[in-house]
């Protein structure tokens, strides 16, 4: 199976961590986020990926050579402007050359959806299009989809005004090449607001393939730090880490204290008396002695000064904070 994975955001509400990290290279763990969604991808039977982005285009370069050989394969498309999602996933099916499904999700988004199980239930269907659905309290930030008994979508809505609970699109997709035939390319389309609708209205079978699996927008600081507290807490299936997480090249003094939900990343150091609750330490990070880190990412090679206090913040590539300083709730860049 083939799939186009979108990576063309600019993360405005991680930055800025994401002013020079594009969001699906930001760190998970050990390995960039990007890697995990491939992973999963590649568990499935995934054989290629389709990946594009006009958004630090360059800093992918690296990363697709990093991956090798490692399934699946990816092939890079140049996209000159945004095309937004719908126009992304058009562009990419030119260069896909299929007339079987292709899978189509975003990104940022951290899932182990059964995709084997949604495939199947594609093709029993005889679906034209299946949305994943996901359950929320509050549809609101999302897409509501309802759907009949059988799971078929008749309506498509986006982000409702008043809070109300049910399922929303959790933005992973298999779609038949042939029911997105009729849409222009190279221009930007939004395929929840552009592309659904006029294929549902022209009686496509379109269905709703809802998953009670592990589901997370890593769009924000908080959803990327609980994505990373629900993996130590083994929540999500294929990712086990221990809790705390110290890369094997970090320094953490004898003298520190690491939280249960903790991350240091490759090559941080946290030095003497420093405490670290509930936080993530990217690449390069430092934390003085004495210093207190709570509720916070630290970008790569960033550095709180010791005595620091930092609570609820999110650091830069190579910010600093200084000596003795107490900062909350702030993005410091670098």
């Amino acid at each position: 199976m083939k799939a186009v994975v979108l990576v063309g955001g600019e993360g405005t509400r991680l930055r800025p961590l994401t002013e020079t990290t594009p969001k699906p290279l930001i760190p998970v763990m050990d390995r960039r986020f990007l890697d995990h969604v491939l992973d999963h991808l590649a568990r499935h039977g995934v054989e290629e990926a389709i990946l594009s982005s006009p958004y630090l285009e360059e800093t992918f370069v690296p990363f697709v050579a990093a991956r090798g050989d490692t399934a699946p394969a990816i092939e890079w498309i140049t996209e000159t402007e945004p095309l937004g999602t719908g126009g992304a996933i058009l562009q990419a099916l030119d260069h896909l050359a299929t007339h079987e499904p292709i899978l189509a999700l975003n990104g940022d988004i951290l899932t182990d959806l059964d995709l084997t199980a949604m495939l199947a239930f594609h093709r029993e269907r005889g679906a034209a299009v299946t949305i994943s659905l996901t359950h929320v309290e509050d549809a609101r930030p999302f897409g509501l989809v309802p759907t009949d008994d059988r799971g078929r979508v008749h309506e498509f809505r986006e982000k409702p005004v008043d809070p109300i609970p049910g399922e929303v699109n959790a933005g992973t997709y298999i779609l038949n090449p042939a029911a997105l035939g009729g849409f222009e390319r190279g221009r930007n389309l939004s395929i929840e607001r552009e592309i659904f609708p006029p294929v549902i209205a022209q009686g496509e079978p379109v269905y709703g393939f809802l998953s009670h699996g592990y589901w997370m927008d890593l769009g924000t600081p908080a959803k990327y730090l609980q994505a990373h507290f629900d993996i130590f807490e083994g929540r999500v299936e294929g990712l086990r880490y221990a809790a705390p997480w110290v890369h094997t090249t970090a320094t953490v003094s004898l003298r520190a204290h690491l939280g249960r939900w903790v991350a240091v990343g490759e090559g941080a150091a946290v030095e003497e008396d420093a405490q670290i609750d509930d936080s993530v330490l990217h690449p390069g990070a430092r934390v003085g002695a004495a210093a207190r880190v709570v509720g916070s990412i630290l970008g790569p090679y960033s550095q709180v000064g010791a005595g620091a206090t930092l609570a609820g913040c999110v650091l830069g590539e190579g910010a600093r904070v200084a000596q003795d300083a107490v900062v909350e709730d702030r993005k410091i860049p670098g």
